[in-house]
């Protein structure tokens, strides 16, 4: 088993990489298509692909930019209206994300940039919780 550098320091098991990428590819096939939400799902997928990609040593096909582009079209995809926090639709939330982890990251490094990442998957998760119900 290889295993890739991670940001921590720690190694990313390759296999584990590898079924995350089979799965990845195959959900959207899996989910119905008279529920809401699939546009954001294949979007969502695209995001996993470029983010699975990017772990990989010496990968050229796809850089950071890619990953942020692909987040930024989930979010407009969202099959309904949401609230989070202050901002009225997703995708103007993800924009204001993404420029608070380049400020955390400038400013305070990798664990900055991880504590701000935890907490906006949190705003993130009770989002889908509504969508679902």
């Amino acid at each position: 088993m290889r295993s890739a550098p991670s940001s921590r320091g720690e190694g990313l098991d390759e296999c584990v990489l590898g079924k995350a990428f089979g799965e990845n590819w195959t959900l959207d096939a899996r989910y119905p298509a008279e529920l809401p939400g699939l546009a954001f799902l294949q979007r969502w997928t695209q995001l996993v692909f470029v983010t699975i990609v990017l772990t990989k040593p010496r990968q050229q096909q796809l850089v950071p930019a890619q990953g942020l582009d692909s987040a930024f079209q989930a979010a407009t995809a969202w099959p309904s209206a949401v609230r989070v926090d202050s901002f009225a639709c997703l995708a103007d939330y993800e924009l204001a994300c993404q420029q608070e982890a380049e400020r955390r990251l400038r400013e305070g490094g990798l664990s900055a940039l991880c504590k701000s990442a935890a907490e906006q998957s949190e705003r993130y998760r009770r989002a889908a919780e509504s969508l679902v119900g």
